[in-house]
């Protein structure tokens, strides 16, 4: 592990803290809602005023709102890919079949050790990862990562899950959830500062096999990663201009509005500005990707 991956500090964020919503700006909503829907089996929790809330189960797992006009922007900062996480190795395999049955491009199937990713795009070409975690204590451990590197996904053994269980896909499990995202980043080393010594994450993994080829891994409570960063599109990438498709913020989810009010104060302290948003406080990383911070609520309750 490099250097930074080691760099010290004194506020850890709360161990329970997990990531929400990922919200894109697309230039035709319509299509994207229909893939969203069709090969990722999600649902239209609501709409309004061009945005379009879409999930699983209680909470959204993805906003996407329309701006005519908008644009794919090469070369910048912003997203990756988000991961979809979904809760079982059958969930997995059906979404592979469902790639396959509408023939939505596979741009690559990897065992990562900590977990299994198909990658593909949506309608705009917003990068997500499909993903399963193995159990947390078949994990290697982070020094053994680069030494394991990304082991190959066999589609049929995967597939066999759907022998073994027949049962019909009723559409994505009201568990899945958003399990990373990862974006492109103009300066790994402010990037590190930011999302370790104010946010408080903890680098679990880096490497830099080039000086523009660089990427760090940061996680809460021991995960294998909640956010990673990564200099690929060259470092100094600009971030993309207000008209462009895809990344608008993803959301951090603290567990508590009290552990929300610490981060939000080490923000304050380290003098970086942020709007107040309806969930929580609205800030941007040193390359300008949006982070909405907020606090898990607890679902309402039957009288």
């Amino acid at each position: 592990m490099t250097a930074q991956a080691q760099t010290e500090q004194q506020f850890v964020i709360h161990p329970a803290t997990t990531l929400g919503y990922v919200h894109l700006t697309t230039a035709d909503l319509e299509p994207q809602i229909a893939f969203y829907q069709s090969v990722l089996g999600f649902k239209v929790h609501g709409r309004k005023d061009g945005t379009a809330s879409l999930g699983a189960g209680r909470d959204d797992l993805l906003r996407l709102t329309e701006l005519r006009g908008a644009r794919l922007a090469r070369g910048t900062t912003g997203l990756y890919h988000f991961a979809v996480l979904v809760p079982s190795r059958w969930e997995l395999a059906h979404l592979l079949r469902r790639l396959v049955e509408t023939r939505t491009p596979i741009q690559g199937m990897v065992n990562h050790h900590t977990h299994l990713a198909i990658y593909i795009a949506d309608a705009e070409g917003n990068g997500i990862e499909l993903a399963w975690d193995f159990p947390r204590e078949q994990w290697p451990a982070p020094e053994d990562l680069m030494r394991l590197g990304n082991g190959p996904l066999d589609p049929e053994d995967l597939l066999g899950e759907l022998e073994r269980d027949p049962s019909p896909w009723p559409g994505a499990h009201s568990d899945t959830r958003i399990g990373h995202v990862h974006l492109h980043v103009a300066d790994l080393s402010a990037a590190g500062r930011f999302y370790q010594g104010v946010l408080g994450f903890q680098a679990t993994f880096s490497y830099s096999a080039a000086r523009d080829f660089g990427a760090l891994f940061v996680s809460a409570g021991g995960y294998h990663h909640h956010i990673g960063l990564n200099i690929w599109r060259g470092v100094g990438a600009p971030p993309p201009p207000g008209d462009a498709v895809g990344l608008r913020y993803f959301t951090i989810v603290l567990p508590s509005r009290t552990e929300l009010d610490r981060v939000t104060a080490r923000v304050r302290a380290a003098g970086i500005g942020g709007e107040e948003h309806a969930e929580g406080m609205l800030i941007r990383d040193p390359s300008h990707n949006g982070v909405l911070l907020t606090a898990r609520t607890e679902p309402d309750r039957a009288e």
